[in-house]
């Protein structure tokens, strides 16, 4: 069962933007993306994915971006710098450049993105989740994922390179906390938030927001736990904050 909030305004509204498209995943059917087939193509396993927003109030997901994969793939690490595709997803809800990167790795059996559609009008709302399947070469025995606060400057959740059940019938319970991507400053200015977060949190301004990265806000920081919403400008805490984990996903081997 999934279930997913979908905004039918929105691209009218980002149509609005002249910096909209970069919000935009890639044209692409997201079904599950999955290599070319091995001699070892009986050894495959099977998961059933399912991830939930843990937030309540206005604080929304972008479509999960979820990869089963080698150790070698690596979607973040806290204490170092985020890559270009996770700094993308967390300052613009962009899926493009991070599909890239697994779509040319060698080290990821398959990824999918967990929703129907393109871009942020598709978003996995507070108390809401979605289930997905994937398929793991020999090898693969790792699952990460990524998805934008969309409420944030550059807030994202995520899992880096949790271990899969090894059994048929297992099942993992995994919470992920809120990350900074430490690229660009907290601001919390609509300004320079995404657009549709004035439409998903029940707050706007005249500020028409931006799917693009702003060179004037660039942080040069790490990847590390997110403070929070703090309310310094037009987010309000007690509609787009959130007070521990803010997603859990549940991982079962199903072949």
């Amino acid at each position: 069962m999934r279930s997913l909030a979908i905004l039918t305004i929105a691209f009218g509204v980002l149509a609005g933007c002249s910096d909209s498209d970069d919000m935009m995943a890639p044209d692409a059917d997201f079904a599950q993306v999955e290599k070319p087939a091995t001699d070892q193509v009986a050894l495959a396993r099977s998961y059933e994915v399912t991830l939930k927003n843990l937030t309540s109030g206005g604080q929304y997901f972008t479509p999960p971006l979820v990869a089963v994969h080698q150790g070698a793939a690596d979607f973040f690490t806290a204490g170092k710098a985020a890559s270009e595709g996770i700094r993308q997803i967390a300052e613009n809800g962009n899926l493009g450049p991070m599909m890239d990167f697994l779509g040319m790795s060698k080290h990821v059996s398959s990824f999918t993105v967990a929703g129907s559609g393109e871009g942020p009008e598709v978003t996995l709302a507070p108390g809401e989740y979605v289930t997905v399947t994937l398929t793991a070469d020999p090898g693969s025995n790792f699952i990460s994922f990524a998805s934008m606060l969309i409420c944030t400057n550059d807030g994202f959740t995520g899992l880096d390179a949790a271990k899969l059940p090894k059994k048929i019938g297992d099942e993992i319970t995994l919470y992920a906390g809120a990350y900074d991507a430490g690229t660009e400053i907290n601001t919390e200015d609509f300004a320079d938030i995404v657009p549709p977060c004035q439409l998903l949190g029940g707050v706007s301004s005249d500020d028409a927001g931006t799917g693009a990265s702003d060179p004037a806000l660039e942080e040069g920081g790490v990847v590390r736990h997110h403070d929070g919403v703090t309310g310094r400008d037009d987010l309000v805490p007690a509609i787009h904050g959130w007070t521990g984990d803010v997603a859990m996903i549940k991982v079962r081997r199903t072949g």
